[in-house]
C-alpha cells in the first residue's frame, strides 16, 4: 500500500466490520477491526491503519466542536469520553508580525481535559479495548500518554499500566497518572526501553496496549486536523497553507496526513489544497530530521536522546513509516531545534498569552528556524500545533520565567524596590 494523496478510494474486504477494517500499509493485508487483540501485520508485522467503506465530507460533522462532532470519521458513534477536542486556534500577533509570516495561528491542545493531545487517542482507543474485553490498559510514556490513559481508564473502570523512563518525566505528569489510580512502574531507561518493555507485556497478552503503535489511538488524533481545517476556514476564510507540529513518536503527523487523505478520496478537499506537514524535533532527539535531510526511507533508532522537551524525548518514532510520506507527500520537511530556541519560543508564546511545555514550543521554533532559511515563505498561512499545557512541566515553566523578587512586607518597601 503507498500512503499518498491520490491513492484509490478502497473497497471493503470480507474483513470489515460495519464497514471498517484494518488494512497493513507494507502489504495490504486486511484484518477485522475488533474479533481479537492486534497492533501490527500477522503476516509481516507491519504498521496497521483503520479504514473505512464510507468516508465522510464536512456536510456530515455535527455538533459542537470536539472529538465526537467526526463520528462519521470514526469507528463509533460515541467513545469513553470527558469532552475532549474543541481546543481553541489562537491568534499570536506578536509572534505573527516577528516571524513575518501572512497569517499565523496557534492549536493549543494543551486545552485537553488532561492537558494534552493525547486525550483524543484515549477516548477511541479505551472504547476499543472496552469492545474487545481487555481488563487491563498500558502504555510507556514521556508523561502525556500516562496521563490521559489513567484519567481515561479510570472513566473506564479498567486497571491502568504505565511504564514511564526513571528520573525523565516531569512531576505533573507523573502526579496526573499517580492521581488517577495507574500503577507506576520506573524502568532504568529510556522512553524507547520502556516501549520494547510494554510491546512484550502486550504480545504476551498481559495488557492492552495503547501507544500510539495502536492503529485506534491515531483515529481520535486525526480529529486535530479536522478542526484545523474547519477553525481556520471559519476565522479567516482561507485553508492553511502548511502545519507545523512537535514530532516524538511521529503519532500526530501521522494521524494528520492520515485525516488529509480521506478528505481527499471523498471529494471533500482538494488534493492540491493539503497543507504541508512540517516537523520539528529537537537537536538532541531528531531521527525523523535525520531521514529527512538524508532522503532514507527508514528512520534510524537513536539509542541515546537528551532534550529539556521531555515529550519529545524518543528515539524510535514508531510511527515513521506512516509520517515521512505524509510530509514528503505534502511537500513538507523537517527541522531541529536547540533547546535554547525551544525555550525561547516557549517564552514568545507566554507573551501571546500561550502557555505550553516546552516540546509544544518547538513548533514556533521550527517556524522561526525556517522561515530564517526560507523554507517557510511570507506569503504563507501557519498553524503552529502546541500539544501540551504549560503546567505539565511547571519545573521548566519557573526556569524558562523570571524569579521571584524578596520584598519587605510593607508598602514603603515594594515602591522603594520597584523604584529601584
Amino acid at each position: 500500500m503507498t500512503l499518498c494523496l491520490s491513492e484509490a478510494r478502497p473497497d471493503p474486504p470480507e474483513t470489515a466490520v460495519d464497514g471498517v477494517w484494518l488494512s497493513c500499509i507494507e502489504c495490504d493485508a486486511t484484518f477485522a477491526p475488533f474479533e481479537a487483540v492486534r497492533y501490527t501485520c500477522d503476516d509481516c508485522d507491519g504498521l496497521l491503519e483503520v479504514r473505512y467503506a464510507d468516508l465522510p465530507t464536512f456536510e456530515d460533522f455535527e455538533g459542537e466542536l470536539g472529538v465526537w462532532r467526526y463520528a462519521d470519521a470514526l469507528p463509533f458513534e460515541a467513545g469513553v469520553s470527558i469532552d475532549e477536542g474543541g481546543t481553541p486556534l489562537y491568534e499570536v500577533p506578536t509572534i505573527e508580525a516577528e516571524t513575518g509570516v501572512a497569517d499565523l495561528r496557534v492549536k493549543h491542545e494543551g486545552m485537553n481535559p488532561t492537558g494534552s493531545f493525547k486525550d483524543r487517542g484515549m477516548t477511541v482507543g479505551v472504547r476499543v479495548a472496552e469492545r474487545l474485553g481487555v481488563d487491563r490498559l498500558a502504555c510507556a510514556s514521556t508523561g502525556n500518554t500516562s496521563a490521559a490513559l489513567a484519567c481515561y481508564g479510570a472513566r473506564a473502570g479498567t486497571e491502568v499500566l504505565v511504564l514511564l523512563p526513571a528520573g525523565k518525566v516531569a512531576a505533573g505528569k507523573v502526579a496526573q497518572a499517580s492521581l488517577h489510580g495507574a500503577r507506576i512502574l520506573e524502568v532504568d531507561g529510556n522512553f524507547d526501553a520502556c516501549l520494547d518493555v510494554v510491546s512484550d507485556l502486550a504480545d504476551r497478552g498481559e495488557a492492552y496496549l495503547l501507544n500510539s503503535l495502536n492503529p485506534f489511538r491515531l483515529e481520535g488524533q486525526k480529529t486535530i486536523g479536522l478542526e484545523i481545517l474547519e477553525q481556520f476556514r471559519d476565522q479567516t476564510g482561507d485553508l492553511p497553507d502548511r502545519i507545523v507540529l512537535p514530532v516524538g513518536n511521529a503519532g500526530n503527523t501521522a494521524a494528520l496526513y492520515k485525516a488529509f487523505r480521506e478528505l481527499v478520496r471523498s471529494g471533500a478537499l482538494d488534493a492540491d489544497d493539503v497543507p504541508t506537514l512540517t516537523g520539528v524535533q529537537a537537536e538532541g532527539a531528531a531521527p525523523m530530521v535525520e531521514a529527512i535531510e538524508e532522503g532514507n526511507d527508514e528512520v534510524h533508532r537513536w539509542e541515546e536522546v537528551e532534550t529539556r522537551a521531555t515529550a519529545i524525548r524518543i528515539g524510535n518514532p514508531v510511527n515513521a513509516p506512516k509520517a515521512l510520506p505524509g510530509i514528503r507527500e505534502t511537500g513538507g520537511t523537517a527541522v531541529a531545534v536547540s533547546d535554547e530556541e525551544i525555550t525561547d519560543a516557549q517564552r514568545a508564546l507566554a507573551r501571546d498569552g500561550v502557555g505550553v511545555e516546552p516540546a509544544s514550543a518547538a513548533s514556533v521554533a521550527g517556524l522561526r528556524k525556517l522561515r530564517e532559511s526560507g523554507e517557510i515563505a511570507a506569503d504563507e498561512r501557519v498553524v503552529c500545533l502546541t500539544t501540551g499545557h504549560l503546567l505539565k512541566d511547571p519545573d521548566a515553566a519557573a526556569a524558562a520565567g523570571a524569579d521571584p523578587e524578596p520584598v519587605p512586607a510593607d508598602t514603603d518597601g515594594v515602591l522603594e524596590h520597584l523604584g529601584e
